[in-house]
């Protein structure tokens, strides 16, 4: 089996050093070289062609997203942001998986070398990973494609707290996510996100939803109402479930032991679905890495819930989606593009047209 090679790509010495050796440690990764700013990285890439590409958010000569997004355009690759956990390195994350990063890993704020140990498994599932995924270049539509998307065709929807929308998601899933809420009407069914996301970037994540979206989007509280019109996307580090409280759903959140290795998991929302609102909601599971979620969807279909997963030509990782599709839990497999219209469908009480 060839190894997959890395191109390391940091300003600090150090963190170039540390990281190639914690990613030589690892049988399938060869370091084929680093570099220490965007234009070395560029003559690099040429002369080296590296499978994946480990990028530092903050460079000099030319910040990251800069350069991610010249490389998206001229040489579309799999790349894994390294990004610090504050506001502003959550923001610039985001916007770099809205240019085409397949993933990021957050640096330790303190001890930087035993932090790196702590996260090198981390980012070496992640490079493997990405050595996998579908990487798409930028739409040179830009804002023009964003626009079309951003208007949904109208549809009379029937308002009432007793249709609910139950989302799972990880690897790609935060473009993902946006590209089926730009497809929702503002009157949409209440929906329910667990998007497999930090702490420090839940919050930015929902705001961005918040801002180009039709609906209403927001983290949650404990004990908020689920009303149509509304998007509860769990905060970083807790799980969000959906309970009853007399006729009304409500979010209850905890810091229960994480589940598949998450917190949030997408298995523990979509069980609480299945349970408490049955019949009336309406699953999908959405690009991402490993296996969670897949039972959750399970037992809504089991539960008389109807079922979407995003298929794989479309899905940045087909692991998510494929075990629940492995599982039976999937009653509809369909293109990221035409899902928001199939859960809208489905909340409607049409069946979802079949994929192509």
């Amino acid at each position: 089996m060839n190894r997959i090679k890395v191109l390391v790509v940091d300003d600090s010495a150090l963190m170039r050093k540390l990281l190639t050796e914690f990613l030589e440690r690892d049988p399938q990764l060869e370091v084929i070289g680093s570099a220490p700013d965007p234009f070395v990285a560029r003559e690099k890439i040429k002369q080296l062609a590296p499978d994946v590409l480990t990028l530092d958010v903050e460079m000099p000569r030319m910040d990251g997203l800069t350069f991610l997004e010249n490389l998206m355009r001229l040489r579309p690759m799999p790349v894994v942001m390294v990004s610090s956990l504050t506001e502003r390195g959550a923001e610039t994350t985001l916007q770099a998986l809205e240019l085409g990063a397949v993933d990021f890993v957050t640096k330790p704020k303190i001890d930087l070398e035993a932090g790196i140990r702590q996260y090198a498994d981390e980012l070496i599932v992640k490079i493997k990973a990405a050595a996998r995924a579908r990487v798409r270049g930028i739409n040179t539509l830009g804002g023009a494609a964003a626009a079309v998307r951003a208007s949904p065709t109208p549809r009379k929807m029937l308002r009432t707290t007793e249709r609910l929308i139950a989302i799972g998601a990880s690897t790609g899933g935060t473009e993902a996510i946006k590209d089926v809420l730009m497809g929702m009407p503002a009157d949409a069914p209440a929906i329910v996100i667990a998007q497999h996301i930090p702490a420090a970037f839940s919050g930015p994540f929902a705001a961005r939803m918040d801002r180009c979206c039709a609906m209403r989007v927001c983290e949650p509280a404990d004990g908020q109402q689920i009303v149509p019109g509304h998007v509860y996307i769990a905060p970083g580090d807790w799980h969000l479930r959906v309970v009853r409280d007399g006729a009304r759903y409500v979010c209850r959140l905890d810091q229960t032991a994480p589940v598949n290795r998450h917190r949030p998991s997408c298995d523990v929302l979509l069980k609480s679905v299945a349970e408490n609102a049955g019949v009336n909601a309406v699953g999908a599971i959405l690009t991402g890495m490993g296996d969670d979620g897949a039972r959750g969807l399970l037992a809504m279909r089991e539960a008389g819930c109807r079922t979407v997963v995003q298929d794989e030509a479309t899905s940045v990782v087909w692991g998510m989606p494929g075990a629940a599709h492995k599982l039976g839990a999937a009653e509809q497999v369909l293109p990221l593009e035409r899902i928001a219209d199939a859960l809208l469908d489905l909340c409607a009480g049409t069946p979802a047209r079949n994929a192509a």
